[in-house]
């Protein structure tokens, strides 16, 4: 046996040959097991519990049924928390170039406010007398928020990027109604954020599409084009999704602004401009703020995730409550729109007042860098982003030309033509190479894209590392060498999925009596 360029096992006709099967199915440190539905059992349990004195029927004589829930021993619960989170890649890992994602580092000291007595353990529900700590770090949290992003307002409520949109679209849509001005149409770019046309649908509007121009970004004077009396205001991402700034803004803004409209920026991005340039005096309306991004909170899994936003002084009063007021040194909250004095709120958008957790975390963030500090980092970002572009360029291709980017590079699947490889082979393999892939496939007006953000995280190293890597591939698929990619990943806990298989015949529930080949 000998090893190939990348160290990659071969056989002597040069097939991938990654060593013998073992008799538990197991490889080295990496544990297989079944499902954990398969391996409990209701005899087994982690606790004892005495037998109970008395059975009182509490369900109306409906029928008793197993509820299914798997019985093991807490060695065994232990075992397979701590197997599943040996396959599990996260940024304390290793890279994680998912780009318009910002997967920065988590700062362990946001981690330790976040768990401080009197902050993680109290309770939406508590007096406000009791929580006036609280209500100051939003307060401070808010001020920071609306200082960076030269705003008027800021409703730190909504609990993701997703659920800001939804924020400010609404703020945008009552806004129009209170001048008795029902608008019907949202302007969006075709390389907008998928959630952008989704969230304008959901509040009734239509959509127009906006084309964007050859080098990626959008012209006022399609924006222009696009406009009329029934056009509500428009969703755009700045710097882009193709990791590149909107140059002309400030005339999109004007031409909006002059049509009676309003302004949403999708603030996903804002990680490449923090300190270096503020929404407000580029003529945004309202823009989401995604704290688990920017600001350096958990991200992945579902959340939590928190995404405050900013409002110019044209809808600083149409913000959702609650909101947090200060007299004196006193603060509270106004929870209902009533209580809104001189402000016209859209409604209650949420229960609650936030993700308390990531509010903590970003402050901290924001306190321990400092205003130096957080533009640094966003000169960082930008500048790794720019390193990749230089360091693949010559191999990999571009799909707006070479041009300088923001905080992420944009490839396109040109460089794979004619190899036989695609965007998810080059993917599949890079998980080989130890990386967590880039996105694919977005956005999705580039063929085979491939988006990379690195973030201001990475050193020098770690991203020469991950250049040698990408272009040992690209060399890989150019000399033919496609088994390598086209069968990856080879040392993955799981080999490649059939996703399309999954996706027509996927699997839901769990089943003891499902057909084996389900199974397989």
């Amino acid at each position: 046996m000998s090893m190939n360029r990348g160290g990659r096992p071969t056989s002597a006709a040069g097939s991938s040959n990654i060593g013998h099967p073992t008799f538990t199915g197991n490889k080295a440190l990496q544990i297989e097991e079944p499902l954990i539905f398969e391996v409990g059992n209701t005899g087994k349990t982690g606790v004892d519990l005495p037998e109970p004195d008395g059975e009182e029927d509490r369900l109306g004589g409906l029928e008793r049924k197993e509820i299914g829930l798997p019985g093991l021993t807490e060695p065994e619960v232990m075992r397979h928390y701590v197997r599943l989170s040996q396959k599990n890649f996260a940024i304390d890992a290793g890279v994680y170039p998912l780009g318009s994602c910002t997967m920065k580092h988590n700062a362990r000291l946001n981690e330790k406010m976040a768990r401080l007595p009197g902050i993680g353990d109290i309770h939406p529900l508590q007096p406000e007398s009791t929580v006036q700590g609280a209500l100051e770090l939003m307060s401070t949290l808010a001020a920071w928020l609306l200082e960076m992003t030269g705003m008027a307002g800021v409703a730190l409520s909504p609990k993701a990027g997703a659920h800001g949109e939804f924020c400010g679209m609404a703020a945008i849509k009552t806004a129009q109604l209170a001048k008795g001005d029902a608008r019907s149409v949202v302007l969006v770019p075709e390389s907008a954020h998928g959630t952008n046309p989704a969230t304008a649908s959901l509040l009734g509007y239509s959509v127009r599409d906006v084309a964007a121009r050859e080098d990626g970004t959008v012209s006022p004077e399609a924006v222009r084009e696009a406009l009329g009396p029934d056009v509500a205001g428009i969703m755009l991402t700045n710097p882009n999704t193709c990791g590149l700034f909107e140059r002309d803004i400030i005339e999109i803004a004007d031409a909006v602004h002059e049509a009676g409209a309003y302004f949403y920026c999708d603030g996903a991005n804002f990680n490449a401009i923090v300190g270096k340039a503020r929404p407000g005096d580029l003529g945004v309306d309202c823009m989401h703020i995604n704290l688990h991004k920017t600001f350096s909170t958990p991200h992945g899994g579902g959340g939590p995730g928190s995404g405050p936003v900013v409002f110019s002084e044209a809808l600083a009063p149409f913000a959702p409550v609650p909101y947090v007021v200060r007299d004196g040194d006193v603060f509270s909250l106004v929870e209902t729109v009533e209580a809104a004095e001189g402000m016209k709120p859209f409604g209650r958008q949420t229960a609650f007042h936030g993700q308390m957790g990531m509010f903590v975390r970003a402050l901290a963030y924001m306190m321990s860098h400092g205003s130096d500090g957080m533009r640094q980092a966003s000169e960082d970002a930008v500048l790794n982003a720019n390193y990749v572009r230089a360091g693949l360029r010559d191999i990999m291709t571009q799909p707006f030309g070479d041009q300088i980017c923001m905080h992420e590079v944009l490839f396109d699947d040109t460089f794979l033509k004619d190899t036989g490889v695609t965007t998810l082979d080059f993917a599949k393999a890079m998980i080989d190479e130890g990386f967590h892939p880039m996105t694919m496939y977005f956005p999705l007006v580039v063929h085979g894209a491939m988006l990379i953000e690195p973030t201001e995280s990475e050193s020098k190293a770690s991203l020469d590392q991950f250049i040698a890597a990408l272009r040992d591939l690209t060399q890989a698929a150019k000399e033919g060498d496609t088994e390598r990619l086209t069968g990856a990943p080879y040392y993955a806990p799981m080999a490649r999925l059939d996703e399309t298989r999954a996706a027509r015949q996927p699997i839901l529930r769990w089943s003891p009596d499902r057909p084996a080949e389900a199974a397989e």
